[in-house]
C-alpha cells in the first residue's frame, strides 16, 4: 500500500487539487492566504497522484462565539479527500501534518468545526483524539465558488471539536518497595 505523503501547497500544484476537489477560487484564496502567513494549505498525495487537502486557519476564527471561547486557538479547516481515495490514511495524515507543524510553531491547542451530519469526519476526528468543546452547537458559515464564480453562502450547524498537542509523558512507574532478603535464624 502507497503511503500518504503531504506538503505545504505551492502554486505549480493549485490546478490538480482544484480540478480533482472542485472550488477553484478555494484553493487560489487559501494559497493567497498562505502567502500572507494567515495559515497553511497542506496537500496530500498517494504515490503521484493528488488525493486531499486541508487548510490550517492561523486567523481569529470567523465565528465570534468560537472567538469567544478558544481566543488565539487555529482552526483545521476544509478537510478533502477525493471520494475514490478514501479510507488510505489521506485524512489522517493531512491532520496529523497540520498537528505537526502548529506543535513546532508553540501552539499547543488546536480546534475544528465539523457539520453534525457528517458522521465519517466525526468518526475520524474522536479517533484522531479530538472532543467536544463543551459550549455546544455553532452555526457556521460555508462558501463555495460555483464555475460561473457566484459564491454561495450556506449555513452549516457544526460541532466544535479541539485537541491538546502537549505530548503526554506517562507517569513514572512506581518504584517497587525493596524485598527483604530473609533473615538468618
Amino acid at each position: 500500500m502507497t503511503e500518504p505523503h503531504v506538503r505545504p501547497a505551492d502554486s505549480a500544484d493549485l490546478e490538480s487539487f482544484a480540478e480533482l476537489l472542485g472550488d477553484h477560487a478555494f484553493f487560489v484564496d487559501r494559497f493567497e492566504r498562505q502567502r500572507n502567513e494567515n495559515g497553511v494549505l497542506f496537500l496530500g498525495w498517494l504515490g503521484p497522484r493528488p488525493a486531499g487537502a486541508v487548510y490550517l486557519w492561523l486567523e481569529d476564527a470567523e465565528e465570534e462565539v468560537i472567538r469567544e471561547h478558544l481566543p488565539g486557538i487555529p482552526l483545521i479547516t476544509h478537510l478533502e479527500v477525493h471520494r475514490d481515495l478514501r479510507r488510505n490514511g489521506v485524512g489522517t495524515a493531512l491532520v496529523r501534518e497540520a498537528e505537526r507543524r502548529l506543535f513546532e510553531k508553540g501552539s499547543y491547542r488546536v480546534a475544528l468545526a465539523v457539520r453534525t451530519d457528517n458522521h465519517d469526519a466525526a468518526r475520524l476526528y474522536k479517533h484522531l483524539g479530538y472532543r467536544d468543546w463543551g459550549h455546544g452547537e455553532v452555526i457556521c458559515l460555508a462558501r463555495t465558488t460555483s464555475p460561473d464564480g457566484t459564491v454561495l453562502v450556506e449555513e452549516e450547524v457544526c460541532y466544535v471539536l479541539v485537541r491538546d498537542l502537549t505530548p503526554i509523558t506517562p507517569e513514572p512507574r512506581a518504584e517497587a518497595a525493596p524485598v527483604a532478603a530473609p533473615h538468618p535464624c
